[in-house]
């Protein structure tokens, strides 16, 4: 009890701290996180991706009229330095600030670039936040990386953040051991988003994290909305027309392959559920990263909607089909598409966060 009031205190500190941006029904902001961006060589992370992550920005979400906020992790630091980092992606940054003509333009930081707020001259300082308050109407939507749910890591995190840069600088990059970290461990991952999903309900906001690399929507995994729409689809096959059940048929399979394909992998790297409960309360969503290998996710928030988005190239893996019947939208000639994964209203997201939490 003492351990979730301390994890609590700290989450309930950055809400009335956190920086205060208002939203209204035209506002459009995209939420990215988790880049990684490294000095360009084989060891960073972000180069698989940065192609992707530059023309989504500039020929769609520039000329879409979406603010910026980058929600932590955009930066290596464990592995590199902010002058290397600077230097390989200037041109990221030269776009990342030409959102501010569209609105606003905000990064949080997580524990992998919070020394930035040491650094004199980063480009991003004035625009760095532990945490961004986005208020609709009375409504709360917290944006911060995650990593503060850590009571271990957060109180410990000048000296083991030290430790941490040491080892994978001059030990683990030299000799080619993998960078390790609460996104490649399922049961620490799992704590941390129970942990802000305990404190979102109590406090009946929305919280809007990253650290995990794992999306979230509406509190609930790619597994969970997998199992809803299976049932929602052997509900509407029982009350549909006979020429309809056919087309039912054929998109209950295809859940059903690739829930056996997310149980497989599963059982390879811990497979957890995104339900922390046994009533789904939808104050929780999470942005993904940018290094995935099949592509990017992120968040975005249209107005009074809300969405989990996936951008990436050719076809989608079965890990990222929309449970919405989306169509892949391409972006021009590029050879990029974007498929909307998961959207809902926030009037009903916050409704039910008020009549459940």
């Amino acid at each position: 009890m003492r351990l979730h009031q301390k994890k609590h205190s700290h989450l309930e500190k950055l809400l009335s701290t956190a920086k205060t941006v208002q939203l209204d029904n035209f506002s459009k902001v995209l939420i990215l996180s988790d880049l990684h961006m490294g000095n360009g060589g084989r060891r960073d992370e972000f180069r698989r991706n940065s192609r992707l992550v530059r023309l989504m920005l500039r020929d769609y979400y520039l000329p879409g009229k979406y603010s910026l906020a980058l929600n932590g992790d955009v930066e290596e630091l464990f592995k590199f330095s902010a002058e290397s980092i600077a230097g390989q992606w200037s041109e990221m940054y030269d776009l990342f600030l030409q959102f501010r003509k569209n609105g606003f333009l905000w990064k949080t930081y997580g524990n992998h670039d919070a020394d930035l707020e040491l650094e004199k001259n980063y480009l991003l300082k004035p625009y760095l936040q532990e945490a961004i308050k986005f208020t609709y109407g009375d409504e709360t939507l917290l944006l911060f990386h995650g990593h503060q749910a850590s009571i271990l890591l957060w109180e410990t995190y000048p000296l083991v953040s030290r430790a941490i840069v040491l080892f994978l600088r001059y030990i683990a990059k030299p000799i080619g051991i993998r960078n390790f970290s609460t996104a490649y461990n399922s049961r620490r991952r799992f704590a941390i988003e129970k942990s802000i999903y305990d404190f979102s309900n109590q406090a009946k906001i929305v919280s809007i994290i990253g650290h995990t690399h794992r999306p979230l929507f509406e509190s609930l995994s790619k597994v969970d909305h997998l199992n809803y729409r299976i049932e929602e689809l052997c509900r509407l096959y029982s009350s549909s027309a006979p020429e309809e059940r056919g087309g039912i048929q054929d998109q209950i399979d295809e859940l059903k392959a690739e829930l056996d394909a997310c149980f497989s992998q599963g059982k390879r790297i811990g497979l957890r559920s995104g339900r922390y409960n046994n009533i789904v309360i939808p104050s929780v969503f999470n942005s993904g990263c940018a290094i995935g290998k099949r592509g990017v996710t992120a968040i975005e928030i249209d107005g009074d909607r809300i969405r989990l988005v996936y951008w990436f190239k050719g076809k989608p893996g079965r890990r990222f089909v929309s449970d919405r019947n989306h169509v892949p939208e391409q972006l021009g000639k590029t050879g990029f598409s974007r498929i909307v994964l998961n959207e809902d209203q926030l009037d009903y997201v916050f409704s039910r966060i008020h009549l459940l939490a």
